[in-house]
């Protein structure tokens, strides 16, 4: 497929920040094809498949991970991208890639973290991405990390936006291999951001109504979830409900999709180049003004209904705890870490807090129930709601 010109472009990549002169190549990929397999092939990857997406540690096999959610998120962003005529191997990278740094039990488990670190520089699940792609996931006898594309780590630095006052973790990447924090990333990266908002501002209510925590009455009271719901009404008046429901996402997914591309098409129309996407005043990829409010309106609603929810509340703060008793044991007493990391223990903060986060933000959700009851004779009960 030919690229755009406001494409990134593979051929044109600022490189990597180690040589790969010593690895050779291995088959015919370009730079962007191979950064999406690197992050496939890698231990962080895998792990996502046991981390919390919305229900924590779910006995349901139904529910999403980040694993799954990943997945969701990278098919959107192909499609987005396809259809922007954008690279679509960076993009997919991007999608794969954008949740690597989130630690066991999700929102909970980083709130912890930050409130542990807050000492050390903090905790933030997207420079913790950085951190692994570019330090702690290490499988090459040459350099540390998977030495990935200076157009991927852009992207997953800066997907929100140009970043202002990066944090200890981002600081230190951009220190030895500069980023361009201030600018605006490609559009490959704002696309992938917007298949995240898709993704999960829709999945969300699929897993919510599976797990009765949101009701189909609460959700009309959204005048254009309700609209989707009348046409997937007549149209499939005797379909069953959970059928019904199911397509009810699908129309939501679709909606946004199609108001995305109508709108990113016209914004780009007298873009001449990448750089221009890079020097401009605002997102070049977004929704309507009319979308974006019924998105606002949605997200506000899900946080009112299902992750605010007193159970999900409840849970979240037992999981909290969890992180937040492996901190201290692990800070108090070296010996409770595993020896691989117990080696490699800084003798003095703020290095040593962060190996210890670093150890701790790639436990999956029932790998730290387990360490919580091997250390302290049990973990909270209550760890899932579903």
């Amino acid at each position: 497929m030919k690229l755009a010109r406001y494409a990134a472009d593979p051929a044109r990549s600022k490189g990597r920040e180690f040589s790969l002169s010593d690895e050779g190549e291995r088959g015919p990929r370009n730079a962007f094809q191979r950064d999406r397999d690197r992050i496939i092939h890698s231990i962080a990857f895998r792990r996502l498949r046991s981390k919390t997406q919305v229900f924590i540690a779910p006995d349901g096999d139904h529910y999403r991970t980040r694993l799954t959610h990943s997945l969701e998120v990278a098919q959107i962003g192909r499609v987005l991208a396809r259809a922007l005529s954008l690279h679509e191997d960076l993009t997919e990278a991007l999608c794969l890639g954008h949740d690597i740094g989130h630690p066991p039990f999700g929102h909970a488990g980083e709130a912890a973290l930050s409130e542990a670190m807050a000492h050390a520089g903090g905790y933030c699940h997207n420079a913790q991405g950085l951190r692994i792609f570019t330090r702690l996931e290490s499988p090459y006898p040459t350099h540390d990390g998977l030495n990935l594309s200076w157009e991927t780590l852009e992207g997953m630095a800066k997907h929100n936006g140009p970043v202002s006052g990066p944090n200890w973790a981002i600081a230190e990447i951009d220190a030895a291999f500069p980023l361009d924090l201030g600018r605006w990333p490609s559009l490959e990266a704002q696309v992938a951001n917007i298949a995240d908002d898709i993704a999960y501002d829709n999945h969300d209510i699929d897993d919510g109504l599976r797990a009765g925590f949101l009701q189909l009455d609460d959700l009309m009271t959204l005048d254009f979830v309700a609209d989707q719901w009348r046409s997937v009404e007549t149209r499939f008046p005797n379909a069953p409900r959970d059928r019904q429901l199911r397509e009810l996402v699908r129309g939501q997914i679709g909606l946004m999709v199609n108001d995305f591309l109508e709108e990113t098409t016209a914004r780009i129309a007298d873009v001449a180049s990448a750089d221009e996407v890079r020097d401009a005043d605002r997102p070049l990829a977004g929704f309507s003004a009319p979308m974006r409010e019924q998105e606002r309106q949605l997200k506000a609603f899900m946080y009112d209904k299902l992750y605010y929810h007193p159970d999900q509340l409840a849970t979240a703060e037992r999981a909290r705890e969890v992180i937040a008793k492996l901190f201290v044991a692990y800070s108090q007493d070296s010996e409770t870490l595993p020896a691989e990391w117990r080696e490699g223990l800084p003798p003095e903060d703020p290095e040593r807090s962060r190996h210890i986060a670093d150890f701790l933000a790639g436990m999956t959700d029932r790998f730290a129930i387990d360490q919580c009851t091997k250390i302290y004779g049990k973990a909270p009960s209550g760890l899932s709601n579903v």
